[in-house]
């Protein structure tokens, strides 16, 4: 079952909050454990209204504090410092934080403030990188229902365009539309359903509360309730009886202060029954009457009575400049908003729409995000064999303050130390790193006489294994062998050959597996794909194709990618031959002999893989074709090379190689590799060491 939905106005003064109270009561009518994030509060100082109004009105078992990520301002500091990227990984991280906690919760996008397409734009970007679906939320102010309908497009194209699943739309306080339009807009946009919602005129008006705080005004007598609706406001600046003749019901009288005939007349037509005045605003700063006051005191029973130092002009546009919101002691409009939620949207649909959705793919940053927390879960043990590397010192500074894995470092411990503290300049936890020379290891002789047992049947002599174990590489892969490392990451100073070649003398490979491979973790816009080959085997047959094939799905699965494999060529299904296609063609035979349950699809070519238009028209009944997130090239020369384009062309992250198929993790480094990359591989070592 989906477990959010991200609630997204498009234009200013949307009225969201409709949609937003509605759906979190139609939520918790079947989910107790229910929360709420608005990831921008647009202040610190004081507290979101709707945040408050959902604690306390829906009883959420959660803090004020859990509700939010940052205000407005910070992300807009941080944009412009060039740290968006800080702004994603925290919201990321807080609503992880929620979705454990609860079995649904509701994402809330603060209102349009400023530049709607900045607020659109970061939205649409932040549901993205969350992989939820979108509930859409348009205000209806415009001139004809043409501009109505054209506006509609451009603004659900924008959000589509970024790679979000928008469910529903609601357009709302409705002057244009009528069920033709959401017609018209459902045969437009065929799976998304579209929900008119009338203008209440009630949920447009101020509230007693609203008002006094407006004109900063002070209360005489709050009456029995500061909380009711207005529906209207009258400004006595007339006679009595032409006064009289305009009072309506739910009226807030508006009075100049030194007007005493109006103000008792208003008094005994409320206490008469003639009409129902909500309230009562003195204005003008004349100072009351004493007798005023004490008429007030005799028959003022429950009406509230403010006083406010403006004049006429000043206090008819400050009252009528009021933006009505919702606060926790608004039941009434509270309660407003539920039953007109209730009466125009059809809430099983809806309900159906957003627990049904089921998202295909993973999204880069929670990808990320996922492989941050699986470390931090596992706290494994890794080995850097080259301590020279100020890279390597670097991340693993990096690793350690972030508390995410326990590392040795290969080398001499004083010059690494001092270079690492006294050099670059360091944070350098000795809890976590630790620094041997294998000259010096205690350990050193029982690896040299363990690595002399597993080769003397190959000529070892325990000569040569001991000076095998003076070197780095072979050290580490020992520490990963005998269990005193979980896994092993180098190759920013060594040769791939040299890095990988003790783990092939006697780490070896899984069962069932005769090939060791590897796998690139490409991090696109919308989506990680899964490339493999890429670095080691030059021209696999088919046997060791399908080796690759079901290794990368295995990694797919591991890293929390369900799999659906492409074993990739110039031809699609059955439209070519030749050696090189026949080779694929026999490779995906034996994945689905060897594994049945996979979705597996090869030969085929990488358009018709990975672009669902191109996969339908090529391959139509294909379950893989246009859906593919595995992608096993026929050759190390096509797989590096489209892993480099790809990533080049695209801006792309490129994660890898990760070694697959050995029994214990032995990772190789590009000699180009940066802080990131080392940062990143180590992470992905320390998740497979748990596979």
């Amino acid at each position: 079952m989906n477990k959010s939905v991200y609630i997204i106005p498009v234009n200013a003064h949307s009225g969201k909050s409709v949609v937003s109270l509605g759906v979190l009561q139609m939520i918790m009518r079947n989910t107790s454990k229910v929360g709420y994030f608005k990831p921008i509060i647009e202040s610190k100082s004081e507290k979101d209204m709707l945040i408050e109004t959902v604690l306390e009105h829906f009883k959420l078992n959660m803090s004020y504090e859990e509700t939010y990520a940052y205000t407005r301002k910070e992300v807009i500091a941080l944009k412009n410092q060039g740290n968006i990227g800080e702004v994603y990984d925290t919201i990321i991280k807080k609503y992880k934080a929620l979705e454990e906690k609860f079995d649904f919760v509701l994402v809330d996008s603060p209102g349009i403030v400023g530049d709607s397409n900045f607020d659109t734009d970061f939205n649409a970007s932040v549901a993205q990188s969350l992989n939820i679906p979108v509930l859409v939320v348009l205000k209806d102010n415009f001139a004809s229902e043409d501009e109505l309908l054209n506006q509609v497009q451009v603004q659900l194209n924008s959000i589509l365009e970024k790679d979000v699943q928008v469910l529903s739309v609601f357009i709302n306080k409705a002057k244009n539309a009528t069920e033709a339009t959401q017609s018209k807009l459902e045969q437009k946009f065929k799976d998304i359903t579209f929900t008119v919602i009338p203008r209440k005129e009630e949920l447009s008006r101020p509230t007693i509360r609203e008002v006094a705080k407006a004109l900063n005004a002070e209360f005489l007598y709050k009456g029995d309730n500061i909380d009711v609706i207005t529906k209207r406001t009258l400004i006595g600046a007339m006679q009595l009886p032409n006064y009289f003749a305009n009072l309506t019901e739910d009226t807030l009288a508006v009075i100049p202060s030194d007007r005493t005939d109006l103000i008792t007349g208003s008094l005994v037509a409320n206490y008469s029954n003639y009409s129902n005045i909500k309230g009562i605003v003195l204005y003008g700063n004349f100072e009351l009457d004493k007798s005023i006051h004490k008429i007030l005191e005799g028959i003022q029973k429950n009406i509230p009575i403010m006083i406010a130092k403006s004049n006429t002009f000043e206090t008819a546009n400050l009252i009528g400049a009021i933006n009505p919101r919702i606060y926790p002691e608004n039941t009434e409009k509270i309660k407003l908003l539920l039953q007109l939620f209730d009466e125009t949207v059809d809430a099983e649909k809806l309900n159906k729409s957003i627990s049904s959705f089921k998202s295909e793919t993973i999204t880069p940053r929670m990808f990320q995000y996922n492989m941050v927390q699986k470390a931090r879960q596992g706290q494994k043990h890794i080995v850097l064999p080259e301590g020279t590397d100020d890279r390597i010192l670097t991340a693993a500074s990096q690793l350690a303050e972030d508390e995410l894995v326990y590392l040795t470092i290969l080398g001499d411990p004083e010059a690494i130390k001092t270079r690492a503290t006294n050099i670059l300049g360091l944070k350098w936890n000795e809890k976590r790193i630790s620094i041997v020379n294998p000259a010096n290891s205690p350990k050193y002789e029982a690896y040299a006489e363990k690595l002399y047992e597993l080769r003397k049947s190959k000529g070892l002599e325990l000569s040569q294994a001991k000076d095998l174990m003076l070197d780095a590489s072979y050290f580490g892969t020992m520490m990963v062998f005998v269990g005193d490392a979980d896994g092993m990451v180098s190759g920013a100073v060594n040769t791939t050959a040299h890095t990988i070649r003790p783990s092939l003398q006697f780490v070896k490979t899984k069962p069932g597996v005769s090939t060791v491979s590897s796998v690139f973790f490409m991090l696109l816009h919308d989506r990680v794909l899964v490339y493999g080959d890429c670095a080691v085997v030059p021209n696999p047959t088919a046997e060791q194709l399908a080796d690759i094939a079901i290794s990368s799905a295995d990694s797919a699965i591991a890293f929390g990618i369900e799999p659906k494999v492409a074993l990739l060529s110039y031809s699609s299904g059955n439209s070519g031959s030749g050696a090189d296609v026949d080779k694929v063609r026999e490779a995906t035979a034996l994945v689905k002999q060897r594994r049945p349950e996979l979705l597996v699809e090869g030969p085929i070519q990488y358009d018709a893989a990975v672009d669902p238009k191109v996969g339908k028209q090529k391959m139509p009944n294909s379950p893989v074709a246009g859906q593919a997130n595995v992608l096993i090239f026929p050759d190390l020369n096509t797989g590096n090379n489209t892993y480099k384009a790809v990533q080049r062309e695209t801006g792309g992250l490129a994660i890898g190689p990760m070694l697959q198929g050995l029994k214990k993790p032995v990772n190789d480094l590009s000699r180009g590799a940066l802080i990131p990359d080392i940062y990143n591989t180590v992470l992905i070592t320390a998740i497979q060491s748990e596979f």
